[in-house]
């Protein structure tokens, strides 16, 4: 029914309901003994009171043992029903039976405490709900950031969490066992008391006193000496999808105060949204755990929280989406909430279903959504917000030459009203930067339609800017751009989508930041000079496609556009980016070669063939330059191409006649130059394709 393949639900109730098993179940051991008047016999029999007490706890282990074994066909039924990953399934089991041996010794050391059994039933209920309660997010609530990770430390529901995940740490493994024998402990002390009771004090029973109570400092002082110790785990899970990569760790580590990560995600949501909503809890929780405290996750649904959505709305531009459901029966919208916010110190940024999930389609009418590669995102967002918030708030202290916004304004009066609107949060903004920015910062305002369009030419030639259009029936144009300059760099500030003030100021500092060293990487980007095309045939430029890449690439990095024909890489460059290239001159590639030796990365994309899709498919030799320089290297292209049998399919178009009329449709056939890579023919020994399952290369070159 949650159209998910796993018993998650049956262990997440699992540590509540052992509570009254474990009780249920001990509540007489010993209780009964007191009553009936047998214990005093039992204490005298020759047996050893630890084989005793480990006897009777074994006994009731099995018992617990039995009933977990007869819930067995819960997890077989459902990897019948789907596919199962049974890496959490034997967490579960794993992580309910040494829970349950910790209550078992509670609920032992209570019963022999007491002659009643239902006194003894509901003091290790008490104990051992109040050892669950602990780490509850309920308890860590109302304590900060360090006394929240010390309550889940010590909380056993907490502890319990983290297992049923898939994920096996010897901390929450030893943190049972220690309870275990902490009270088992106990349990043989307090039966020796009772079989010394009326007879004087002597040194036998102080040595057991400190005997008993070295034990369990003993077992205390190992969980606090393995607390710190985050290295040993062990990830259960099919494609170790907990596993934190070294590079989050390394951005982890790096952390100077609290780091919060807070997910908002409603109750009610997309059937197809609901099933990636535990994936991202628990993958946010090993997050909260590499951060060793600095840290803090949170989930709220702020549909039941009607002043967390008014700060997620107004603060962070957090707003529900509506998803259009249907069934049988009937169809409706439902607006839930699917992002994320990772805020350090006062710099924020979020994430929402778009940039967390990807769509794929089987076939004409299924649809299969998964996460993209919510690691790779996550991390992406907290360097963003670390980068942002090392650069002290102060978006100038890292631009050296002045910054010059250019705002390309129609009239109000041509304007659409919430573009009036918006252009007055503009200039509040504007002031804003301009007082913490002084002389690094100024602005100038134009129209371009103003002096018969001359500014206007411009913009088209220069920046590709056409005049907008108040809506698809209207013939009213306008023009509502802005750009940002300083030196020979120019950025353009693209519109934020929610035309709101905070989503404005956003979108301008985030293009401040490309001309700020410190706060983004700076990539060279090397591209093969543009062919102009044919366009009256039909034919685009090919410069067309490395616009897009360097449009991509200039969303989280500066770029700086190299033909390398000087012999150097610019000096401010952290990374080289070659693509495509072709016929490289001998100072070009000494170029890519003194970057490289000088310790920079360079990334080269490159292909001994050219694959021409105009007209009739054709793959053409294309020589880059590169083939000595990288033999020497130990690297070799060789000038074939590698047939899959099992590859990916290659849409081809197709004329057919319908009664003398010819229809045009689009084909799917089997393609061997596609190469079609899947699970069993991966290495994951590396973590390079960490939770992929299937990759496609097209048209590749053995190396």
């Amino acid at each position: 029914s949650r159209n998910i393949a796993d018993v998650r639900p049956m262990f997440e109730w699992m540590p509540r309901l052992l509570i009254f098993l474990a009780s249920a179940i001990t509540m007489r051991v010993w209780s009964e003994e007191h009553r009936a008047g047998t214990l005093e016999p039992l204490l005298t029999a020759p047996v050893r009171l630890p084989t005793l007490v480990f006897g009777k706890f074994l006994a009731c282990l099995t018992l617990v043992a039995i009933g977990l074994l007869l819930t067995l066909p819960l997890p077989l039924t459902v990897s019948l029903l789907g596919q199962l990953d049974w890496g959490p399934v034997f967490g579960g089991y794993l992580a309910s039976l040494v829970l349950a041996g910790a209550y078992i010794a509670i609920g032992l050391f209570v019963s022999a405490q007491f002659n009643s059994q239902i006194v003894s039933l509901i003091v290790s209920t008490l104990v051992c709900s109040i050892l669950y309660m602990l780490g509850s997010d309920t308890l860590t609530g109302f304590f900060g950031n360090q006394g929240g990770e010390i309550l889940k430390l010590l909380g056993a529901g907490s502890r319990f969490a983290s297992i049923t995940r898939g994920v096996i740490d010897l901390r929450d493994l030893v943190y049972s066992l220690s309870l275990m024998a902490i009270f088992l402990s106990l349990n043989v002390y307090s039966l020796e008391r009772q079989r010394w009771a009326g007879n004087p004090t002597n040194p036998n029973h102080r040595r057991w006193g400190l005997l008993t109570s070295l034990l369990i400092a003993n077992f205390l002082l190992i969980n606090l000496w393995l607390a710190p110790i985050g290295l040993l785990r062990a990830d259960l899970t099919t494609n170790k999808i907990y596993s934190i990569s070294p590079a989050t760790r390394s951005y982890l580590g790096r952390l100077q105060e609290p780091l919060l990560i807070r997910g908002y995600f409603s109750a009610q949501t997309h059937p197809l949204l609901a099933p990636l909503v535990p994936q991202l809890r628990d993958l946010l929780r090993e997050y909260e755990v590499a951060g060793n405290g600095r840290v803090k996750v949170e989930f709220v649904d702020p549909q039941e929280k009607p002043e967390l959505e008014q700060e997620a709305g107004e603060k962070y531009g957090i707003r529900p989406v509506p998803f259009q459901t249907a069934s049988r029966y009937q169809t409706a919208v439902t607006n839930s909430y699917f992002d994320i916010l990772v805020k350090y110190g006062n710099e924020f940024v979020t994430l929402g279903f778009q940039e967390l999930i990807e769509v794929k389609s089987e076939g004409d009418t299924k649809l299969e959504v998964e996460l993209r590669n919510p690691e790779h995102d996550i991390t992406r967002t907290i360097k963003k917000v670390l980068y942002s918030y090392q650069g002290g708030g102060n978006l100038f202290a890292g631009i050296n030459s002045p910054v010059v916004f250019h705002g390309y304004f129609s009239p109000d009066a041509k304007l659409p009203q919430p573009l009036v609107d918006l252009k007055k949060n503009l200039e509040e903004v504007l002031a804003e930067l301009k007082q913490q920015g002084g002389e690094k910062f100024s602005l100038n305002y134009a129209d371009p339609e103003a002096d018969g369009g001359q500014l206007a030419n411009q913009l088209r030639t220069d920046f590709g800017m056409q005049p907008m259009m108040a809506g698809l029936l209207s013939s009213e144009s306008f023009w509502f751009y802005m750009t940002l300059e300083s030196g020979e760099q120019q950025v353009q500030v693209a519109l934020p989508s929610s035309l709101e003030k905070t989503a404005l100021k956003t979108a301008i500092e985030a293009s401040l930041k490309r001309f700020s060293k410190g706060m983004l990487k700076t990539v060279a980007l090397y591209t093969p000079p543009a062919n102009p095309g044919m366009g009256q045939f039909g034919m685009p430029s090919q410069g067309n496609t490395f616009q897009m890449l360097q449009r991509f690439a200039e969303q989280e990095h500066r770029v700086k556009p190299v033909d390398l024909s000087n012999g150097q890489v610019d000096p401010e460059a952290d990374i080289l980016v070659v693509v495509s290239p072709e016929r490289l001159q001998p100072k070009q590639v000494f170029a890519i070669d003194q970057f490289l030796m000088q310790g920079g990365t360079v990334v080269l994309a490159t292909s001994p063939f050219d694959i021409d899709l105009q007209g009739r498919l054709s793959a053409q030799e294309r020589e880059s330059g590169l083939k000595d320089w990288l033999a020497g290297y130990g690297i070799n292209l060789h000038h074939t191409l590698v047939l899959d049998p099992q590859n990916a399919a290659f849409p081809v178009p197709v004329e057919r006649q319908a009664g003398g009329y010819a229809i045009r449709e689009t084909h799917l056939i089997n393609y061997p130059y596609f190469v079609d890579i899947r699970n069993d023919g991966m290495n994951r020994e590396g973590g390079l394709i960490s939770g992929i399952d299937q990759l496609s290369l097209t048209w590749a070159s053995p190396i």
